[in-house]
């Protein structure tokens, strides 16, 4: 129980900042008494900073108690099929430093050097607060060697991904613990405790990457599934099969992926990572941007509505490590695709938003993840032995 308050008056702070303990008292529920035992704690964990001492109310100053920065730090690691993330957060949750790695594809002799190498860099960098890390989150697809005929891997390349245990290879390279999450999962994870997860309750998370994928949050806690599929929108079909098709109904990867557009970039000799940048809304990759976002937008919307009539969300937000401004278009073009559909039988469209954090999202999920287990408040604690 003593934990667990104190989990609570962290998450407090971390949800309103700074407060004084009058607040924390009325917010979380607990006792002035309670509320000072508690913070004494922090403060001497050097968890808490004490700020000036407001004056001209009635009796004592009181003095405002906030998130010490520099209290404790997580390292996330994003494994993506183009590159790779790293990045040091501190105990509220803003990035201290960031290093990338771009590849073609990430070759496991070429990239576990790598993890280790910066992973000690960020390590380093801290100096004496290092002993203040307290975990490492790593985020990749669940299969990173997935849809190999799509990028145009070999199949040794595939095989080599699908039967690593990347968790214990991270592991082996560092005496820190390590959290695994789905690379989406963990961009849902950034989501839900930095950005319109704090005020929405239940939604469906779509990113676009090179492929596509999501999340599911319910009831403000992530929901990953019985084999973590949840959310897993790539793999979903875009029509009905039937028993003469000579190919297998095209799933929505293959019309709401950054791969698509770069493949259309590629029919007609531009550089397809203006994808991923600004380039793709000037000449000459506009006109195939637009086509993309007009293809994409339906595919988006049918993936909505099927979702919608599973999970009867409150939203659906939207995110990627596409240029903001593309990321605008296609969400206004999604809601207007939303209308082209058939919703009778369902009460209610979700509302769409634009996501908050952007191409950061999946290693700032990650690295939310350590933190998040050490610090917030878990209702599970009661049940465990």
């Amino acid at each position: 129980m003593r934990q667990f308050n104190e989990r609570v008056v962290l998450q407090t702070l971390r949800a309103h900042g700074s407060l004084a303990k009058a607040d924390l008292a009325r917010l979380t529920g607990l006792t002035a008494q309670t509320i000072g035992l508690i913070t004494a704690r922090l403060d001497e964990d050097q968890l808490l900073n004490r700020g000036a001492p407001v004056r001209g109310r009635v009796g004592q100053p009181s003095v405002p108690l906030g998130l010490n920065p520099d209290g404790a730090f997580a390292i996330g690691i994003k494994i993506g099929r183009r590159s790779a993330d790293w990045l040091l957060v501190d105990f509220t949750g803003r990035v201290r430093e960031r290093l990338v790695l771009d590849y073609a594809f990430p070759d496991i002799p070429v990239l576990l050097p790598a993890i280790k190498s910066n992973l000690n860099r960020l390590l380093d960098g801290l100096g004496p607060l290092r002993d203040r890390v307290v975990g490492v989150g790593v985020a990749a697809p669940f299969q990173l060697g997935g849809w190999h005929r799509m990028l145009g891997l070999t199949e040794a390349q595939s095989l080599a991904w699908n039967q690593i245990d990347l968790v214990a290879e991270v592991q082996a390279l560092t005496d820190l613990p390590i959290s695994f999450a789905k690379d989406t999962s963990a961009a849902c994870v950034a989501e839900l405790l930095q950005g319109k997860g704090r005020d929405i309750r239940s939604f469906l998370y779509l990113f676009l990457d090179t492929f596509v994928g999501g999340g599911l949050v319910l009831n403000s806690h992530l929901h990953r599934g019985v084999n973590g599929n949840a959310g897993a929108v790539a793999s979903l079909p875009l029509q009905v099969a039937t028993a003469d098709m000579k190919e297998l109904p095209p799933q929505l990867i293959s019309q709401a992926s950054l791969w698509d557009l770069e493949q259309r970039f590629r029919e007609h000799a531009l550089d397809p990572m203006a994808a991923y940048d600004a380039r793709a809304l000037e000449a000459p990759w506009l006109p195939y941007t637009r086509e993309w976002v007009a293809r994409a937008a339906l595919a988006l919307a049918h993936c909505i509505v099927a979702g919608t009539a599973f999970l009867d969300v409150e939203a659906v937000v939207i995110d990627g490590v596409v240029a903001p401004d593309l990321l605008r278009k296609l969400w206004a073009r999604t809601g207007e695709a939303l209308k082209a559909y058939n919703w009778e039988g369902l009460q209610q469209m979700p509302r769409l938003e634009i996501g908050s954090i952007g191409s950061d999202a999946r290693a700032l999920g990650g690295a939310l993840l350590p933190l998040h287990a050490c610090f917030a408040p878990d209702h599970e604690i009661f049940l465990k032995s």
